[in-house]
């Protein structure tokens, strides 16, 4: 069934394309999400994600797994957002809470996705990229480095600086 989907999309035929779109919204949702400041944000990342796909679809080779190569075009297109707008000023959010939070509690209360996909949502652009390519999609510093043009230590030092905030803002809602 996906394969003459996605050969309907290589046709350009719009049934297609929109079966295809409304098989992977929830997957790439939960993608852009992770990465996005906003739902909306999220959503338009994704469809600039599935417009890339549609106009791509011919170099998709049809005998490997489609997910992995939609994926990867989601994760890239969301970085590629993310340097669009590297440069806006961009408050912190968080330093306030981080300087006021100190205790060495464990949390243990039971968290839903929404609930950490909001916490993920509330770090600086640059961390939060930084933390989902390492954390969830299991890129390595150098790699990182690479795809955001940053050097390796800030790679490394978002990523810790992440993870602090993160803790700072579980303990904030959850303490």
């Amino acid at each position: 069934m996906i394969r003459e989907i996605i050969k309907g999309c290589q046709h350009r035929h719009r049934q297609s394309q929109k079966k295809l779109y409304k098989m992977f919204y929830a997957y790439g949702m939960s993608i852009t999400l992770r990465y996005a400041d906003s739902r909306d944000q999220a959503a338009q990342t994704l469809n600039d994600a599935f417009m890339k796909v549609f106009t791509n679809i011919d170099q998709y080779d049809i005998n490997r797994p489609f997910k992995p190569w939609l994926r990867r075009i989601i994760i890239n297109t969301a970085i590629n957002h993310f340097h669009r707008h590297a440069n806006e000023p961009q408050e912190e959010r968080l330093e306030a809470a981080r300087n006021a939070v100190s205790t060495s509690e464990t949390i243990t209360s039971g968290i839903n996705y929404a609930e950490i996909i909001d916490m993920v949502q509330e770090l600086s652009p640059a961390y939060r990229t930084v933390f989902n390519l390492h954390v969830i999609e299991g890129f390595k510093h150098k790699e990182i480095a690479e795809m955001l043009d940053i050097s390796v230590g800030t790679s490394k030092s978002n990523l810790s600086k992440a993870k602090h905030n993160l803790q700072a803002i579980l303990e904030k809602n959850f303490i």
